[in-house]
């Protein structure tokens, strides 16, 4: 998808949201359905998915993520998110449901 100017401060409440902070994304930006829009319609993308995931990890890295518990938890949110939501239309956009909501996850995986 295309970079969108308030990409950072966007993804920030996006992940703030999904981890079960303040509805600031659905609130300001939209919906689970129009971020799976963006990142639908593509085709299947297996081998970027695996080298965003392998990118992701060693972010994880160089920012000093150590802690396993926390390390764990974010690689497998960016895992799932990467791999299922995202890449849950890879044909087209526009099958896309209206009615998606931001998954929630914490310490222990997908929430209810």
């Amino acid at each position: 998808h295309g970079f969108h100017p308030q990409h950072s401060e966007r993804l920030a409440a996006y992940w703030g949201e999904a981890w079960g902070g303040p509805p600031t994304y659905s609130e300001r930006y939209g919906s689970e359905s129009s971020v799976v829009r963006i990142h639908s319609g593509n085709g299947e993308h297996t081998e970027m998915d695996r080298r965003a995931i392998a990118c992701f990890a060693r972010s994880l890295d160089e920012v000093g993520i150590i802690d396993p518990p926390l390390r764990r938890a974010l690689h497998d949110y960016f895992t799932w998110a990467t791999t299922q939501t995202m890449a849950a239309y890879p044909e087209d956009a526009s099958d896309v449901p209206d009615n998606l909501h931001i998954p929630h996850w914490s310490w222990d995986g997908l929430q209810g």
